[in-house]
Formats: structure tokens, sequence, C-alpha cells
């Protein structure tokens, strides 16, 4: 059998990993989006590498949607295989894809009436909101911990990864071959934190014959994540009652913004929260909050024990949602202050670009990144110290103060990675993949591994291909 490497290989987002058995079936893991890359990426989403018709399976390691933001495409290219998740997944799909077709429809009208008026050709989307929902009839829910039969000699499990409600990391166990042959594929879609704010640490998995594993903070060490609503709570003094100015903050809808509203409940329940405005800013930020709730399954031992005696630790005084696109506009228009969390988390589309463009020229306002951006988003730019940005086609200068908290990440560091495979026998892996990552950060990680036993350890180039 082979695998191919159509997505996030040498970069951290497209995700696309496609394996073919001996018996000619193809299963794609992940089918993500490209993000953070303006035109480069708008072109690598348009083309797979591959024919969507020949997929045989697509099995989702997690919902984010550089791991399954382009599963409408393939539906809308003729893919019409099942769909493998956990319920998790299936949920947090249902809102995300739609929202992703939703903000498509509406970028391409936008940008097609500039077009036009340059007497340029319209652009289409990447799909449409039916493509989204032709998508979720096709899944198909599994369960952690145990494996089930996809079909004769080709069985699936999930374990828990710990990165987002509904994460996974993902087992196959492969026969093929006379006499027959036991192949073991692991693939560790993103890999959380150990000692997570809300979810559990990632689970064991089972030894493997091959790997596959995202190296996000393959050569980085996080801050303890135990004093991070300390660390929150400085940015709030500081902006909002010292500086009386606005805390933006960029987050992504699923993970960090429920982090988030965590730490401010924490702080709330300890009685230091300063009494300000707080805003959610993102209708899906609203609709990813009740699916996070849905599925405590995912909580580990600390947040079961606060929800003992409160019932939901992601509301406090002061918080207001909101989802129309009016009150938002408001928003920009008061000089009081406030915090507005609002996504995306890379700062390269949704409501936070205007909050952004509105606020980054005072110097009393910050605005704070609490997760990984792609060098080349906006807020990569602004986290790489520069003095000018483009938004929406206007350069603005950077007034506000830009601040980072690295402790919000919902990816391992290189230890938690390490950790992660920490049970595996090296002797007995044939082969590691390193995926999910920036280069140089992968040629770090690479070395950490060797220094644990890997000998073979592979970074692949986008649509390479390697014989198992």
């Amino acid at each position: 059998m082979t695998i191919a490497f159509h997505g996030a290989a040498r970069t951290v987002t497209g995700s696309k990993h496609l394996l073919t058995l001996d018996n000619g079936h193809k299963v794609l893991l992940d089918c993500g989006m490209f993000q953070g890359m303006g035109k480069e990426g708008d072109e690598l989403n348009r083309t797979f590498g591959f024919d969507a018709r020949e997929v045989t399976y697509l099995i989702l390691s997690h919902a984010h949607i550089d791991h399954s933001g382009l599963v409408p495409k393939l539906v809308a290219d003729g893919f019409n295989g099942k769909i493998y998740a956990t319920s998790g997944t299936r949920d947090l799909c249902a809102v995300l894809l739609q929202d992703s077709a939703e903000i498509q429809r509406d970028d391409a009208h936008y940008e097609n009436k500039k077009r036009a008026r340059s007497g340029l050709p319209p652009i289409e989307p990447l799909y449409s909101v039916e493509d989204a929902r032709r998508a979720m009839d096709l899944f198909e829910i599994v369960d952690y911990g145990s494996f089930v039969t996809i079909e004769p000699g080709l069985e699936l499990m999930y374990t828990d990864a710990g990165h987002i409600i509904g994460s996974a990391a993902v087992s196959l166990r492969i026969t093929s071959g006379s006499p027959s042959k036991e192949t073991h594929l692991l693939f560790s879609g993103d890999v959380g934190r150990y000692k997570d704010l809300i979810l559990k640490n990632p689970q064991p998995v089972p030894q493997a014959d091959y790997i596959l594993i995202e190296s996000t903070y393959g050569d980085s060490l996080h801050q303890p994540v135990d004093n991070a609503p300390d660390v929150l709570l400085d940015w709030v003094t500081k902006t909002c009652l010292q500086k009386k100015g606005k805390l933006i903050i960029p987050a992504f809808s699923v993970g960090r913004t429920q982090e988030l509203l965590y730490m401010l409940n924490q702080l709330e329940q300890e009685h230091r929260l300063p009494a300000l405005d707080y805003y959610v800013d993102s209708p899906l930020s609203y609709e990813a909050t009740a699916v996070v709730k849905k599925h405590p399954e995912n909580f580990n031992d600390t947040i079961k024990d606060v929800l003992k005696v409160d019932n939901d630790p992601f509301d406090f005084k002061g918080l207001t949602y909101i989802q129309d696109a009016e009150a938002s506009k408001a928003l920009n228009g008061r000089t009081d202050p406030m915090v507005i969390i609002s996504a995306s988390g890379m700062a390269d589309a949704g409501r936070v670009k205007h909050h952004i463009a509105n606020n980054i020229g005072d110097a009393r306002n910050t605005i704070l990144i609490v997760g990984y951006c792609e060098p080349r988003s906006l807020g990569g730019h602004l986290i790489g110290g520069a003095k000018k940005v483009h938004i929406y086609g206007d350069e603005y200068k950077v007034v506000a103060e830009v601040g980072q908290m690295r402790s919000m990440s919902a990816h391992g560091d290189y230890v938690d990675l390490l950790h992660f495979v920490g049970g595996q026998d090296p002797s007995l892996v044939r082969r590691v993949f390193i995926v999910h990552g920036e280069y140089p950060v992968q040629q770090g990680f690479q070395k950490h591994l060797a220094e644990k036993g890997f000998a073979h350890v592979e970074i692949p180039e986008r649509h390479q291909s390697f014989e198992l």
C-alpha cells in the first residue's frame, strides 16, 4: 500500500493524507482547508491533488477547519462514501462547515462587486451551503476506545487526543496479502496538551508500524497553563482599567473561545473579575459553545468538579453574545473599556478583522493573540512585529499594543508530543512521518524524535507518496 501527503506537508494547515490499500480502495485521513495563506491558499484549496470520486472512505480526526473544511468540496467533486468521525466531531462539523460555506458565499458576493467594476470575471466559492448539508448525510459515528470494522481487512479505532471536543487520534489495523499480514498505522491528528484546562489528557494509543504525527509546536515549550487566568487578568487590568481601552482577542470559535470563557468564569468565582462588558462577537462561537456543553465525556475531572457547584462554567456576569451584525458594528462606535472575543483566531477572517481595523490606531487598545497564527495571516503579521498591516485592502499603522498568551495553545509542545509517542517501542516503528508544521519546526522535532530512538523519520513534501 502507499500513502500520499496532499496537505499539512511542510505547512501547518490543509491536512489531507491519502492511503491506498492493496485492494485499490483509498482512505483519506482528514480533508482540511489551507488557511491564512491568502491567494496561495485559495489556489491550493481548489485542487486536491487526487480525484475525489476515487476516495472510498474519509476518516476525520477532528472538526477544526484545517482538518475538515474541504469535506463539502470533496462531496461536490464526487465523493459519496462514508465519513467516519466521533460524535463531537460530527456535531461541530454541522455548524462549522455551514458557517464556512456562508462566509465563502458572502465573501464571493463582496469580491465580485469589485471585480465587476474592474471588468473581471466572477469568482465562485469552494462549495455551497447545500454541499455542506449533503456532506453531513454521509457521517458515520464511531465511539472512542475499540476497533470497528470499516471493511474486511480494515479496522478503525479512535482514542481521545485531548485537543478539542471530539478530537481523536486514528489507529488503523490493516490486514492484507497472502499469507495475510497485519499492519498498524497511527495518525495523531492534533495532539492536545497534558493538564489542559478543560479536556482530558491525550489517551494512550496502540503500538504502530507507521506513525503520522503533527508538529505545530515541535520545537517549542509552552508556558504552564496553571497561571493562564492570572495572565489573562493582567491583560484585562492593564488595557481596560489602566489604559481605559478595548481588549480585542481573536479566538478560534472552537476550543479557544471556550477556554477564555472558562478562565473568566473562574476569575468571577474567585471574585477577581473586573466589572466590565465582555462580548463574544461570533454567532459561530455561540453555537460551538452549545456543542461543547453537550459533550462532557471529553471533560477532565477538574471541570467535572466545577460543574457540581456551577451549572455553566462558560458563563459569568457581564457576558453578552452578539449574533446580529448591526450590534457588532455598534461596538466600534463605543470608546468605553470592554473585552471583545471574536473569530477568527488568526484574525484573517470574520468580525474580528473589523474590530482590529477600527481599534488598531489607538494606543489605549490591545490586540491579544491567544493561539497559533500562520505567519502570513493578519495575526501572524501582528505577532511578527509589523508596524503597518493591510486589512480589506487598506493600510493601517499598528498603534495599539499587541500581546500574546503563549500558554493558551490547544496543541501540545514537543514534550507533549514526545509523551504522546512515549508508549511506542521505537524499534518496532518502521517509519515516522512528520506532518502539520512549518518546515524548520519539523526539522527540530525530527531531532527530538531521533533522540528518542525513532530511526526512520520523514518530512514529506506536498503530494509526495511513499510505499509502506
